[in-house]
Formats: C-alpha cells, sequence, structure tokens
C-alpha cells in the first residue's frame, strides 16, 4: 500500500529453480516455490500500473550454514556435482542478483523470475 501511495516500489520475491524443475522427495518445497514463482508474475503486471516492480530470483543451490545443517554431505555433493561448475552458488551470488532486480538497471522489468543457477549441460550418468 505504501508503495502504491508513493507511485514507486520494488520487490524481490526468493523462489528456487526447484519451482520449476523436479527433484525427488521435494513435492512440497517445488509447490511452494512454484506459487511464489506465480504470485511474482501475478503481482508484476498488476503492481506495474502504479509503478511498483515485483521480481524474484530463483537460485538452483547456494551454500549457507542453514543448508549445510539440514542437507547430508552427500546430498550436497550429489546436487554440485549437476551444476555446471561443479559447486554451489555462494550467498554474495545470489545477492548480485537481487541487488541488480532491486536496482535502477532492471527499471523494466517486472513479474519475472530470475535463475542464478549454471545448470549441468549434459546428464550426470
Amino acid at each position: 500500500q505504501h508503495m502504491k501511495e508513493r507511485g514507486t516500489g520494488v520487490i524481490v520475491n526468493n523462489s528456487s529453480v526447484i519451482g520449476w524443475r523436479a527433484q525427488v522427495g521435494q513435492a512440497h518445497y517445488a509447490a511452494a516455490k512454484a506459487v511464489v514463482n506465480a504470485l511474482t508474475r501475478t503481482a508484476g503486471v498488476e503492481g506495474a500500473r502504479f509503478g511498483v516492480r515485483v521480481n524474484a530470483v530463483s537460485p538452483s543451490i547456494a551454500m549457507h550454514p542453514f543448508l549445510a545443517k539440514v542437507t547430508s554431505d552427500e546430498l550436497l555433493q550429489e546436487l554440485s556435482a549437476k551444476e555446471a561448475f561443479g559447486r554451489p552458488a555462494e550467498p554474495w551470488e545470489v545477492a548480485n542478483v537481487i541487488v541488480f532486480l532491486a536496482s535502477d538497471y532492471s527499471t523494466y522489468m517486472t513479474g519475472e523470475v530470475v535463475s542464478v543457477s549454471s545448470q549441468h549441460p549434459y546428464e550426470q550418468p
């Protein structure tokens, strides 16, 4: 409401590539992130007439203490191996995209879900 009254504003939602990329055992998480993606797209077009931009950042795997705490080393290694760089993203690499989306460098973007991933170019055996 405050952004609408000011005629400007930026919202950057946090999503995940799991919102559109299937992963065994992640149905609940995938459903939640798919909702974030749909909300972002809808709110983006609805907010545009008020000068409010709504986008989302959608990382594949980004290593941070909470993830390490709740995920086995084996699964982290498996997921990292699926990335083109063979490693998870660092939090600052995702943060750079968030900063871009929040900045005046992305003033023509709204309703977009920006993937921050290095999807492996081929399937692992």
